[in-house]
């Protein structure tokens, strides 16, 4: 069990559990101080001679409310994370963001999972000052650089080694859903063929081609295949054998010369739901689609924008399966915080004519850096096993939570990457309000979490891979206080 801040014992509703003991060359380079900051507590004076001195220029420190108010007047409708997190942040260290108001938080969004060493870690801004202090050019479009050569070997270093041994790099433009249309381009350009194959409850970014292929596309240009879930199982049954129908639904369409699905020019999925809610990829049902896939010369794009560099507790998300796909979408912590994205496929599909596909931002030498010193922390200091360690007892943790909180229908997730449904406990529906009821306690107490799942209805916890236990204590403290209070207040 952890032993929480405010002195209860979280039980797993099992054996008690061992505290982890994080690696000693892990503790030591990361410099995360272990004391986690108290509830709602105050930093130094925000306007005194340790503080931040929020400035907007010579005319001196700005109320962080007015921030937010010309935020409002002056962006965009579309803003998001903005809207439910009301804080200005100034400075930020491993799990520890601080507000402009001295307030300190446990950030457990870790920039929807980019943040994979968590705020400003010391390697990442010892390679970022590297290169400043060179004088290497910042921009470069896709010329050869020592930096981009050290990031392309490291990341090569981690690939799964079947798909490194003859794989191709394409530097696409910064974001996750860039890489994702260069993807579906390239199969396209590839094959010949224009259909594409995706999943029920994907997200694979917010771009034209992205959005087509995710679950809330609105006007459905691809085919939609069932992706297997426990709670909500689309064949009403759930578990392995969910997973085999959902299989044998792919198959059987793709065979059937009256199903109305000619050859597709590939298939796009996520090893692991993010958005979708935390839904885990079955091991088994993820091997049947790469038998599937390749036993019809159907390109297979494994999207490890958000499961990628440990956070799942391996490397990759595909990992667990042990499957290598034709193709790999990698972005977010893939920079170390920076803006980074590439896909990275089997030589043989590399028929595109130079400048087929572009961007001018594909050369972000400080992302590369960053990048570099992330992927080799990561695997020197083992934090892929790290998180399957903390994550499965922050699972059972949460498990044992639930069992006396019945609006709470399902606990799921990989590692670090972790998702708590909350439901109608009468009727076992989604409760949308309750979680952003939860969400609203969470960021009283100090705590930033956001929503994912069909209807909003799952709190995520996606925190740095260099989590200690007492901070996950602190965290699993904080939403245990968090989940009551909402049911209370809804109710």
């Amino acid at each position: 069990m952890f032993e929480t801040q405010s002195g209860r014992a979280i039980s797993a509703g099992g054996p008690t559990l061992v505290a982890v003991t994080e690696p000693a060359a892990a503790a030591a380079a990361t410099e995360i101080p272990t004391q986690v900051p108290p509830q709602g507590s105050r930093g130094p004076d925000p306007d005194g001679p340790d503080g931040p001195g929020v400035s907007e220029g010579p005319g001196g420190s700005v109320a962080p409310e007015n921030i937010l108010r010309r935020q409002a007047q002056r962006e965009s409708a579309a803003r998001t994370y903005a809207r439910s997190l009301p804080i200005v942040p100034v400075r930020a260290r491993g799990l520890t963001i601080e507000g402009a108001d001295g307030r300190r938080y446990l950030d457990c969004l870790s920039g929807a999972g980019t943040l994979a060493l968590g705020h400003n870690h010391p390697v990442v801004l010892e390679a970022i000052r590297g290169v400043l202090d060179s004088g290497a050019p910042l921009h470069v479009l896709d010329l050869a650089t020592p930096v981009k050569d050290a990031f392309t070997t490291e990341l090569f270093t981690n690939l799964p080694p079947a798909l490194a041994a003859d794989a191709r790099i394409q530097f696409c433009g910064p974001a996750g859903t860039d890489a994702v249309e260069a993807a579906l381009k390239l199969v396209r350009t590839a094959t010949g063929r224009p259909g594409l194959l995706a999943f029920t409850g994907a997200y694979h970014g917010m771009t034209a081609g992205a959005l087509d292929a995710s679950g809330g596309a609105p006007g459905v240009r691809v085919t939609r295949l069932p992706y297997p879930q426990d709670l909500r199982c689309p064949f009403g049954v759930g578990g392995p054998e969910g997973a085999e129908l959902s299989a044998r639904w792919t198959e059987n369409l793709l065979d059937d010369p009256k199903g109305g699905v000619p050859a597709p020019a590939g298939m796009i999925v996520e090893p692991v739901q993010g958005e979708g809610g935390v839904i885990p990829a079955p091991d088994g049902w993820l091997r049947r689609m790469r038998e599937i896939t390749a036993a019809r010369g159907i390109p297979l794009i494994a999207d490890e924008v958000q499961t990628g560099v440990g956070r799942t507790g391996a490397f990759w998300g595909v990992d667990h399966a042990g499957v290598v796909p034709d193709v790999m979408v990698l972005s977010k912590a893939i920079g170390g915080s920076l803006p980074l994205a590439v896909i990275v496929y089997r030589a043989g599909l590399d028929v595109w004519a130079p400048g087929a596909h572009a961007g001018t931002f594909r050369g972000n030498q400080l992302a590369m850096a960053a990048g570099t010193a992330t992927l080799a922390f990561v695997r020197e200091n083992r934090l892929a096993e790290r998180a399957a360690a903390l994550g499965e007892r922050m699972l059972a943790a949460l498990r044992g939570l639930a069992c006396g909180h019945p609006c709470i229908g399902e606990v799921r997730g990989r590692g670090l990457m972790i998702g708590i449904e909350l439901i109608d406990p009468d009727t076992g529906a989604a409760a949308p309000s309750l979680a952003a009821a939860v969400r609203q306690e969470c960021l009283d107490r100090g705590l930033i979490v956001e929503l994912g799942g069909r209807h909003g209805a799952v709190v995520r916890l996606l925190p740095p891979l260099t989590l200690t236990d007492e901070q996950a204590a602190a965290v699993l403290d904080r939403l245990a206080d968090a989940i009551p209070a909402a049911a209370r207040r809804t109710h």
